[in-house]
């Protein structure tokens, strides 16, 4: 009873490791086939807008000034 119960665990890990190997082989092809320039792995966009971070405003020197 415990030697098929063993069996039946071990091919059904056997058969959930190949489906789950399949499933991944396509998903790393695509992404292998992306252009990936030196932005270590920071998504690299084309819009026109310029990115602000910080804006100067009375909170944020009023938070600085408690910081120090």
């Amino acid at each position: 009873m415990k030697e098929e119960r063993r069996s039946f665990v071990k091919k059904t890990l056997g058969a959930s490791a190949l489906v789950a190997a399949g499933s991944a082989i396509p998903v790393m092809a695509s992404s292998a086939n992306s252009s990936v320039s030196s932005s270590n792995g920071v998504v690299v966009g084309k819009s026109p807008k310029k990115e602000i971070l910080y804006k100067e405003t009375a909170q944020w020197e009023a938070f600085y000034k408690a910081s120090y």
